[in-house]
């Protein structure tokens, strides 16, 4: 079968449109159909049933039967194989478009069924999974990513040809969750831009290594920190306040970038925030027609920017 008009037959399937999660696998939505082996298989049952009738042979007519009961077995085991099965949940962290997006789905099971030879197709991917009797597991599956942005996720397949390889049977999910895929950063970019006054600023910090001033002794001050030396001149304990620079904060403007290409120009961004999270510095990051994220750091930070980079539009031809 031709893969288009294959794609046209499985929108016929159960279901039509996105859904939200988690679903339990029912008889309405399970597909079950002879394999290639079971198509062989019931012609070679066919054809020695054809030779037991002709030559009135009884042992290879009980011989063919069985065979052919077994097969009519196979396809219920299958479909019980996904019957009653739940997919709790999928998800994946975001990564940059290239690397290869790891979904992960959560299946569990409330029956005393084990579950063998379940397979999930997604994005051209597929991964095997068991699932225990009464118990969970998360089967990872790496989506290929190709462009930023929101991934369109289709249709995974979850399906299983056990016990026999005769039947498969299969069911589709679709789920309503939003997976993000991040630009790439540029490749060896420049360093960050300098702040627009060159200073920095610093905060008192009991870890620090500048001494900022002195100060009475308070309950619970460190011993490291006490100055003897001059605490012996007042007749008063006297501690160091120490000081820690705090960096600068960097601006991240998408307004400066006008010699590179869109794309570009979201590359060197996406770079600089990197560069800026591995350095500890606060950063800024200002888009067209968006408010001003920042000045921030860290990881919540870190999403929020990439995420606006990522959703921003693509250029036009």
């Amino acid at each position: 079968m031709a893969p288009s008009l294959a794609r046209r037959f499985a929108r016929l399937a159960r279901p039509r449109r996105p859904e939200s999660l988690p679903v339990a696998l029912d008889r309405k939505r399970i597909y079950v159909l002879p394999t290639r082996f079971g198509l062989f298989f019931a012609a070679l049952v066919f054809t020695m049933l054809l030779g037991a009738l002709n030559y009135n042979n009884n042992p290879a007519l009980l011989l063919a039967l069985l065979l052919g009961a077994t097969a009519l077995a196979s396809l219920i085991f299958a479909h019980l194989q996904l019957a009653g099965l739940r997919v709790e949940a999928m998800s994946a962290d975001p990564v940059p478009v290239g690397s290869p997006l790891l979904l992960h789905v959560a299946l569990a099971s409330r029956d005393a069924r084990v579950r063998h030879g379940l397979r999930l197709d997604a994005g051209g991917t597929h991964a095997f999974s068991l699932l225990p009797a009464g118990e969970g597991v998360v089967v990872e599956l790496p989506l290929p990513t190709h462009q930023r942005g929101w991934y369109d996720l289709d249709r995974v397949r979850v399906s299983t040809t056990q016990p026999l390889g005769i039947a498969r049977a299969w069911s589709w999910i679709w789920p309503d969750s939003p997976l993000l895929v991040y630009p790439a950063a540029e490749v060896q970019g420049p360093p960050l831009p300098l702040a627009e006054n060159g200073g920095t600023k610093a905060r008192l910090d009991p870890a620090g290594e500048d001494v900022h001033q002195l100060r009475n002794y308070r309950a619970g001050d460190a011993r490291r920190a006490i100055a003897w030396k001059p605490s012996a001149r007042r007749s008063q304990l006297l501690v160091r306040d120490y000081e820690q620079p705090l960096g600068r904060d960097v601006d991240l403007d998408w307004a400066t970038l006008t010699t590179l290409s869109h794309e570009h120009r979201i590359q060197r961004l996406a770079h600089w925030i990197e560069s800026a999270e591995r350095e500890g510095l606060r950063y800024r990051l200002r888009l067209p027609d968006q408010p001003a994220l920042g000045p921030a750091n860290g990881p919540a930070h870190r999403h929020q920017c990439l995420r606006a980079l990522a959703l921003l539009p693509h250029a036009t031809p």
